[in-house]
């Protein structure tokens, strides 16, 4: 019985010396690899096929679910309140993502040039994205009551204008809970512009000076071609933020949530409402699904543009 265990073990000593490093190294890797997948496996594809399923079916937590086929995304697809609400996700992704972008890349770029207090500003501007959701929303529905609670309208006043009623208006509200959404966000992008500006060589600089380029002609021919890859992250996150905004939504319109009409209401918080307030767990997996395409899509085209680049 030993003679037996010593050859065991003989074999596989020989086996795993015949091996090379490269091979070694593979196994060893992959050996490390295999539990993190698998727990990612299980926490994000077993969800995700799930929801297709029960795209499929009539359930509402009381009772099994029972297969109807398309009928959800029929229901959708002639529901006025999804296309209201696919209307709003794409009007935060249109509106939301080139003006952040804008915005940031301003910033970025003079506070790069910033020497005093250089840190301090950085970490003002970033302190916005470290702040909870829900409490930047409650602010901001401070900041947009009437007088003489809201801010906002305080100032308006106080100069001679009108008072604007923001978020009870089908017109101002989705911008009101857009405006807060972009700053939000702004300290994050802020960072990652300002790290890919100083990662551009300043030899590429001198190279321009010397041959008599200007800021402007710079920022257009070397900065911003250079920002490209950095600029194609940005976008892609950028873009998913918006389209699952949520919190803004949720949190500065808790009496009407979507705001009047449902005039911000995303496609998230139809989501919610559809599987919490509802309880059709079908139909809400179905709004799911079409969002997920969504997602896929931008991520796709993430993927492609890097492609191209390459």
């Amino acid at each position: 019985m030993a003679s037996v265990h010593a050859y065991q073990q003989t074999g596989r000593v020989r086996f795993w010396d015949r091996l090379n490093i490269s091979t070694k190294r593979v196994i060893w890797a992959w050996t490390f690899l295999a539990l993190p997948i698998l727990f990612y496996a299980g926490i994000r594809f077993y969800p995700t096929f799930q929801a297709f399923w029960l795209s499929l079916t009539n359930w509402d937590l009381l009772r099994p679910a029972q297969f109807i086929g398309l009928a959800n995304y029929q229901k959708m697809f002639v529901d006025p309140v999804f296309w209201k609400v696919f209307q709003n996700t794409f009007l935060y992704l249109l509106v939301g993502t080139p003006l952040s972008l804008l915005i940031s890349f301003v910033i970025a770029y003079y506070l790069d040039r910033v020497r005093f207090m250089h840190g301090f500003i950085r970490a003002l501007y970033f302190l916005p994205f470290l702040t909870t959701a829900a409490a930047m929303g409650w602010v901001w529905r401070w900041f947009y009551q009437p007088v003489p609670i809201g801010v906002i309208n305080g100032l308006l006043s106080s100069i001679g204008i009108e008072q604007q009623p923001f978020l009870r208006s089908t017109t101002q509200a989705l911008p009101s809970v857009l405006v807060p959404a972009i700053w939000a966000g702004l300290g994050f992008q802020i960072i990652i512009f300002m790290a890919g500006l100083r990662a551009i060589p300043g030899t590429f600089y001198e190279a321009a000076r010397i041959d008599g380029l200007g800021d402007w002609a710079i920022l257009r021919k070397i900065t911003i071609p250079l920002l490209k890859p950095t600029t194609v992250f940005l976008v892609v996150f950028s873009s998913i933020g918006f389209l699952r905004i949520f919190d803004q939504v949720y949190n500065m319109t808790t009496n009407d949530p979507g705001g009047p009409l449902n005039a911000t209401k995303p496609l998230v918080l139809m989501i919610y409402q559809t599987a919490f307030s509802s309880y059709q767990m079908g139909y809400a997996a179905a709004q799911t699904v079409v969002l997920f395409t969504i997602l896929l899509i931008v991520s796709l085209l993430q993927l492609y543009v890097l492609r191209e680049k390459k």
